[in-house]
């Protein structure tokens, strides 16, 4: 059980890294390439900036409990 915790935390570490590079800083970003450079005027970003966020959110909150789990199992595992 915790070597799949741990597999998952390395992925989706990775995957945050890679989503974080993405993200649209002050100046553009790389995002930028994938078409999130054309931005709507209601919404203020791009419905792909705006994707690329909840995917982020989403991976986080994997990352998020994969680090509590990981933190459980050892405690109450002994290992």
């Amino acid at each position: 059980m915790i070597l799949l915790f741990t597999i998952l935390l390395v992925t989706t570490s990775a995957i945050m890294i890679l989503l974080v590079l993405l993200h649209k800083g002050r100046g553009g970003g790389l995002s930028d390439m994938f078409g999130g450079g054309v931005s709507s005027s209601l919404g203020g970003s791009s419905v792909a900036e705006r994707n690329l966020d909840r995917f982020t959110v989403g991976v986080g909150v994997i990352w998020f409990a994969c680090i509590i789990a990981l933190g459980l199992l050892k405690a109450y595992a002994g290992n």
